[in-house]
C-alpha cells in the first residue's frame, strides 16, 4: 500500500487601486521587494531538489493570478524592487520544461482566475473569461499551457461552477477536504471548534463512512476521513435537470494548513501522514485502483509556507525522508491522474466552501459577507454594484459593442471582481474599491448603455442568491455560543438590468410539487460610497417544513428578457 499526497503553492498580488492600476508606492515596493526569491528562484530550487533526489513523480502544481504576473512584468520593466525581478520568469520557464518519469511537468500551472475572482459568486461568463485570460497570460510568460485543473481562488468551490469550468476546459477542480466530509450522512460535526455551522441536511447526501478520525500533531478542528481522501467525480443538476461531472481533487485542511507554518519540520509528515496511513489500514480501505491521493496547499509568499527555508532546507529534509519510507510517494496531479483515473460511473456532492484560511471558509463564504446581518454591509454594497457593473458589460458584449471605451470597462469589471476586495472589510480603502471600479467603467460607457437600450436582448443580472439563518430551524452563531436558528429562511439576491425590471420570482421545488414565489422589491441597496448603479435588492421568505428543497430566482426586464440562477439548495425544517 502507498499513500500519494502532492504539494500546491499559491501566488498572487492584487492591483491595490481597482480603478488605477498603475498606482505604486513605498508600501508596494517593500511588499513585493520581500518576495523577490518567492516570485523567481524558490520553486524552481525546490523540484531541483526533488531531481536530485531521483524522486521520480514529484513537482509542485502553482497557481500564478494574472494582476500578479502583469506586477512582476512591471518591476521587470521599470527596475522596481532593486531590480530584483529583472528577467523574473526565466529561472520558473526553464524548470517547467523538467518532466516526470510519466512525461509530465514537474512544475504545473494550475488554470485561475486571471484577477484572483471568488468563483462561485460571480457569472458563467466572467469565469470563463477568467480562466480563458490567465491562460493566455501563462502561455505568455512561461512558454507552456496553463493546466487543466483549476486551482479556485481561496480554494473556493461550489457545485454551480461546474457548467462554466467545463466550458472554459476544465477537466478537474482543486477543493478544500473538510467540504466532502461534511457531505458524509453520520459526519460527526465538532460544534464551534470547527469554525462553521454545522452542515446543512440538504448538502448532506453522500454514503456514511466509518473511519473518522482526530488527527495528533496538529491543529484539526474536527475529525478526518482518509477513506476520502482521493479525486472523484462531482456532480451538479442543473434547472432543466442536465447533470454535469467534473474531477474534484481534495486539499486536505488541516495538513495543507500545517504545511503551510513552514513545510517539513513544522508539519511532522512521517507523524500526522503515518496517523492517515494506518488509519487506512485498520479500517481495510484502500483501494489499489484508486489509492489515496491529496494536496498540502498554502500561500507561497506567505507566512512559513513562504519562507526561504520551506523551500530549501526544509524540501531537502522532505526529500531525505521520502527516499527513505516506502509507504509515501510525493507526485504531481497529472502523474496520479494518468495512473489512477477516478471513476466516471461514480459521483458524489460537495458542499460550497473555501479553505480554512478565510474565516474557516464557511458554505456561506461569510468571509465575503461580513456584516451582511446589519442595516449596511460594505459587503453586500460592493455586490451590489459589481452586479450592476456586470449586466452593462454584458449587455453590450451582447449588442456586439466594441473599442476601447468597452476594453477598458471590461478590464474595470474583471480587476473589480479580486476576492481581496472583500477581505478587509471595514477598511474604507478596501470597501471603495469596487464603486470606483465601476464609476470608472461607467463613465466611459454610458453613453455605449444609452444606444443599446431601445435594442437590448440581454436579460438581467441575478447575483448568487444566498439564506438566512444558513440553517433555518437548525443552529445558527450566538454570543460564545452555538443557538436554535429560526425556522423562516429567507433568500436573497441582488438583481440589475439596464433597462430596469418587471419581474422578479422565486421558483421552489419539493420532491411532489413545484410553485413560483413573487420576490420582495426592496428597491437600490442603501449604498454610503456613491455609486453610478446599483442593483436592487431582493428577499422571499420561505415556507417551513418542506425538507430538502431546490429553488432559483428567476427575473423578467421590462423589454421581455428572461433570466435564471442556477439551481440551489437548502434544507427548510
Amino acid at each position: 500500500m502507498k499513500l500519494y499526497f502532492g504539494i500546491h503553492k499559491h501566488m498572487h498580488q492584487p492591483y491595490y487601486r481597482a480603478a488605477d492600476t498603475g498606482y505604486w508606492d513605498g508600501e508596494k515596493e517593500g511588499i513585493f521587494g520581500s518576495r523577490c526569491g518567492n516570485y523567481t528562484s524558490f520553486i524552481p530550487e525546490a523540484i531541483q531538489h526533488y531531481i536530485n533526489g531521483a524522486l521520480p513523480h514529484a513537482g509542485i502544481s502553482s497557481s500564478w493570478s494574472g494582476s500578479l504576473i502583469e506586477q512582476l512584468n512591471r518591476c521587470s520593466r521599470d527596475n522596481l524592487c532593486n531590480g530584483c525581478f529583472k528577467n523574473w520568469e526565466n529561472s520558473l520557464r526553464s524548470i517547467s520544461q523538467e518532466l516526470t518519469t510519466d512525461g509530465n511537468r514537474r512544475l504545473s500551472f494550475t488554470a485561475f482566475g486571471f484577477y484572483h475572482p471568488l468563483i462561485p459568486l460571480i457569472p458563467e461568463r466572467d469565469i470563463i473569461r477568467q480562466i480563458t485570460f490567465h491562460r493566455e497570460i501563462i502561455k505568455k510568460t512561461f512558454g507552456v499551457e496553463a493546466s487543466d485543473t483549476l486551482f479556485p481562488p481561496e480554494t473556493a468551490f461550489h457545485v454551480r461552477m461546474i457548467p462554466a469550468l467545463k466550458k472554459a476546459g476544465i477537466n478537474a477542480v482543486i477543493y478544500d477536504s473538510i467540504h466532502r466530509y461534511r457531505t458524509c450522512k453520520d459526519y460527526p460535526y465538532a460544534g464551534m471548534s470547527e469554525g462553521m455551522l454545522p452542515p446543512n441536511p440538504a448538502d448532506q447526501v453522500n454514503p456514511a463512512v466509518n473511519d473518522w478520525v482526530q488527527l495528533h500533531g496538529i491543529w484539526a478542528g474536527s475529525k478526518i476521513s482518509p477513506s476520502l481522501l482521493k479525486p472523484e467525480y462531482v456532480r451538479y443538476e442543473d434547472i432543466d435537470g442536465t447533470i454535469q461531472t467534473i474531477i474534484a481533487i481534495p486539499a486536505e485542511r488541516y495538513i495543507g494548513n500545517e504545511d503551510g507554518r513552514g513545510g517539513y519540520g513544522a508539519l511532522q509528515y512521517e507523524h500526522v501522514l503515518g496517523q492517515v496511513y494506518q488509519n487506512i489500514l485498520d479500517h481495510n480501505s484502500y483501494d489499489p485502483k484508486h489509492p489515496p491521493f491529496f494536496l498540502l496547499h498554502s500561500d507561497g509568499d506567505n507566512h512559513g509556507g513562504g519562507a526561504d527555508s520551506y523551500y530549501h532546507h526544509n524540501t531537502e529534509r522532505l526529500v531525505n525522508w521520502i527516499k527513505n519510507d516506502p509507504r509515501f510517494e510525493l507526485t504531481t496531479i497529472d502523474d496520479y491522474l494518468k495512473n489512477f483515473p477516478p471513476d466516471k460511473n461514480s459521483t458524489v456532492h460537495i458542499e460550497p466552501g473555501s479553505w480554512s484560511g478565510a474565516d474557516n471558509g464557511d458554505p456561506q463564504f461569510r468571509k465575503w459577507f461580513s456584516m451582511y446581518e446589519q442595516p449596511y454591509s460594505p459587503d453586500l454594497n460592493s455586490w451590489a454594484i459589481l452586479t450592476s457593473l456586470q449586466n452593462c458589460i454584458h449587455s453590450l458584449e451582447d449588442a456586439h459593442i466594441t473599442g476601447p471605451a468597452f476594453d477598458n470597462a471590461l478590464r474595470l469589471l474583471l480587476t473589480a471582481e479580486t476576492s481581496c476586495y472583500w477581505y478587509w472589510t471595514g477598511q474604507e480603502i478596501w470597501d471603495r474599491q469596487v464603486t470606483e471600479a465601476a464609476n470608472a467603467a461607467l463613465s466611459q460607457i454610458k453613453p455605449l448603455i444609452d444606444s443599446i437600450t431601445a435594442t437590448d436582448k440581454t436579460g438581467p443580472t441575478i447575483f448568487a442568491p444566498w439564506v438566512t439563518p444558513e440553517n433555518p430551524g437548525g443552529l445558527t452563531w450566538g454570543q460564545g455560543c452555538l443557538k436554535p436558528a429560526e425556522k423562516t429562511a429567507t433568500v436573497h439576491t441582488f438583481v440589475s438590468d439596464i433597462n430596469g425590471l418587471d419581474d422578479v420570482r422565486l421558483v421552489l421545488r419539493t420532491a411532489q410539487k413545484e410553485q413560483v414565489l413573487q420576490m420582495n422589491n426592496r428597491g437600490p441597496y442603501p449604498s454610503r460610497t456613491n455609486p453610478a448603479m446599483i442593483a436592487n435588492y431582493y428577499t422571499i421568505e420561505l415556507p417551513q417544513k418542506l425538507g430538502d428543497v431546490r429553488f432559483y430566482v428567476e427575473a423578467v426586464d421590462v423589454k421581455g428578457n428572461v433570466a435564471r440562477s442556477t439551481l440551489e439548495r437548502v434544507f427548510l425544517a
